[in-house]
């Protein structure tokens, strides 16, 4: 994984595939929004953990993530682009289900999230609220 430079404001992390290293994603995700307090980046860094697991599963690379801060709006923007024309499913999870609550984790803590068809794939996107942005 490489991250970018900033573009208007977002910092980009290029995914690679074969190494599904969300950990790396996380501490990436933390350096990039070192100014928020924890309770905000707590629920940041695990909407970025599921969208980054869910490329990593479900996807087709070349993918990467993109984040950017705006303390007007007080919200953080997570952007999970890949090459993969299929949307995500919002599946319900059972107490026994290994696995499907990421986009219910995502539902839940963004104020609002959605998927955005282009040309050579999707981008699922989040909006985080972070009253504690500077």
């Amino acid at each position: 994984m490489a991250a970018a430079g900033t573009e208007d404001g977002w910092s980009t992390l290029e995914l690679v595939q074969g190494l599904p290293d969300t950990a790396k994603v996380r501490r990436w995700a933390r350096a990039v929004l070192c100014d928020l307090v924890e309770d905000d980046l707590v629920d940041v860094l695990l909407v970025v953990s599921e969208l980054a697991s869910n490329v990593f599963d479900h996807a087709r690379f070349p993918a990467r993530l993109k984040l950017r801060r705006s303390a007007e709006r007080r919200v953080v923007d997570i952007v999970a682009e890949d090459s993969s024309p299929l949307p995500p499913r919002l599946r319900p999870a059972t107490p026994d289900s290994p696995r499907s609550r990421g986009l219910v984790i995502v539902e839940q803590l963004s104020a609002r999230w959605g998927v955005v068809q282009r040309l050579a794939g999707k981008s699922v996107w989040a909006v985080m609220p972070c009253a504690t942005v500077s």
